[in-house]
Formats: structure tokens, sequence, C-alpha cells
């Protein structure tokens, strides 16, 4: 499944690129996150609980941070399993500022199987995209209001 969006953020870029290498930010906008530790240079460890349509699952996985290029891109790889299956999600993150406004442009894939994705399954794509919006949404109300 493709995954993609385009968000601006009214701050200059390495206010926006600070937010998303940030553990504490990232912690605290991942929809359902339970956990985030550090496991290594730009990888944590993490645990979520994610609710799709009626299925709530509870994941473990790894959040790794690669090909990094300040200012321009880099890459975030997303792996966990739980009850629900397992996923593994790619997203090349491309970051441009115009007079004071940085767009973030996310471009990548997801992969879902298990129970979410049999019962889920024309519903994965919307609710991939509530949960990009929800964790901008909350980027963008910490790097605008601090």
């Amino acid at each position: 499944m493709k995954v993609q969006g385009t968000y601006k953020f009214e701050a200059p870029l390495e206010k926006v690129w600070g937010a998303l290498q940030s553990p504490e930010v990232l912690s605290n906008c991942i929809p359902g996150c339970e956990k985030f530790d550090p496991d290594g240079e730009n990888s944590y460890l993490l645990s979520m609980k994610v609710k799709v349509a009626s299925v709530t699952g509870k994941y473990t996985g790894k959040v790794s941070i690669k090909d990094i290029s300040f200012p321009d891109q880099y890459t975030m790889e997303v792996e966990g399993k739980g009850s629900g299956g397992t996923v593994k999600a790619t997203g090349v993150l491309h970051f441009t500022e115009s007079e004071g406004v940085t767009a973030v442009d996310v471009e990548g894939e997801a992969r879902v199987s298990g129970i979410v994705a049999r019962v889920g399954q024309r519903i994965l794509g919307g609710a991939s995209k509530m949960l990009m919006n929800q964790f901008f949404g909350c980027l963008t109300d910490k790097v605008e209001n601090t």
C-alpha cells in the first residue's frame, strides 16, 4: 500500500528537521505510542497500540532513521509485530523551505499482514492516512507552539 502526503509548518526547516529527530517529540506524536527507547544511533524500540476499524492491535517494533542527507531528506523505516499481525513501512521524507514555511513531502510504502490486513483491507489506506495526519498534526503543534 502506498502512503504519501505533504505537510506544511510555519517554521524554519532546521526546527522541523530537529523535531523529527527528537525522541521526545517522536514518542509524544506517534499515535498509540506506549514505549520509545533508544536502540543505537538513530534507532528506537517502540511499543504501540493501534486500532483499525473494530480491530485493536498491540505492536512492538523498531523505528530507524537512515540515509540522512541534511537538509534535503532522510528515510524512516518502521517494523512491528503483534497480536494483529505485522507491519513494515518505509518512507522518504523530503524537506523544502520557502519564505519561512517548511514543507515535508512523505512518500513510502507499507505492508500489513495478519488479522488487521484481512479484516481491515478496505479501510487500511484511510487508516494509514489518518495515523499520518494525527502524527503530523501533533508535530505541527510541537513545532509551531514551542
